[in-house]
């Protein structure tokens, strides 16, 4: 399995429970190995890649596939992704969003997952493999804390999905696509809590684990007719 954005968060979450069930895996993140990454073969197994650049794709795209002894990558999950802040840290809308912003936003959160995919489909292909894709509750609603770009970037994720699906699946390359809600991460904005209890039915956040879990759920064979779909991970949210 590869899967980018694995820094913090839900990546965390997501390669320490497909280590726990025997997978081997790959993580790229901007960031270079983190000791808080604990499992076996963590710092090997790490590929430092800025997505923002969309020249360094083909270069990482060919150290995955030097690191695959069979020629198969079983699972290629999708989740990197930047949320650009304002001055105040407050959020981006249309007017305080510039070109340069909404070009590393849609670079690192949509078109650098089309890329990839793309240089990694044979390999996917290899290993009837399945693609997910972490969008986001704020790519079909208009969120408090989230910008106007991060916002339309995951709902071209969607729309991207839906292509990748219809395109590999003749090849036995399904893809599909979760969507979070408000997770309980490091990355929480300030009145987090108090939109819990107002939009979340179930009046709580979410934990990583749970994510993960459905995350997993796409990439086994439990879910081998699944191909186009995205699963809310909100508690209720999006209802």
């Amino acid at each position: 399995m590869l899967l980018t954005g694995a820094s913090r968060g839900i990546g965390h979450a997501t390669v320490k429970l497909f280590q726990e069930r025997g997978w081997r895996i790959l993580t790229v993140s901007r960031q270079s190995f983190s000791a808080d990454c604990g499992w076996p073969a963590a710092r090997d197994s790490h590929i430092q890649a800025d997505l923002v650049n969309l020249d360094q794709l083909d270069r990482l795209a060919a150290d995955v596939r030097a690191r695959l002894p069979d020629g198969k990558l079983h699972a290629l999950v999708n989740n990197a992704g930047i949320s650009p802040k304002g001055p105040d840290k407050g959020r981006l809308g249309v007017l305080g969003t510039d070109g340069e912003t909404w070009t590393r936003v849609l670079n690192v959160n949509l078109i650098s997952t089309a890329l990839l995919a793309r240089a990694l489909l044979p390999e996917l292909e290899a290993a009837a493999g399945s693609i997910v894709n972490v969008t986001s509750i704020a790519g079909s609603r208009v969120h408090p804390f989230a910008g106007v770009a991060y916002a339309a970037s995951k709902a071209g994720l969607v729309a991207l999905t839906r292509e990748l699906a219809h395109e590999f699946g003749g090849r036995g390359v399904r893809a599909n696509a979760i969507a979070p809600g408000e997770i309980e991460t490091s990355i929480l904005s300030p009145g987090t809590d108090e939109l819990v209890a107002k939009e979340v039915p179930m009046e709580r956040l979410g934990n990583p684990r749970e994510v993960a879990e459905t995350i997993h759920f796409l990439c086994s064979s439990a879910s081998s007719y699944i191909n186009g779909a995205e699963i809310h991970i909100n508690g209720g949210q999006h209802v």
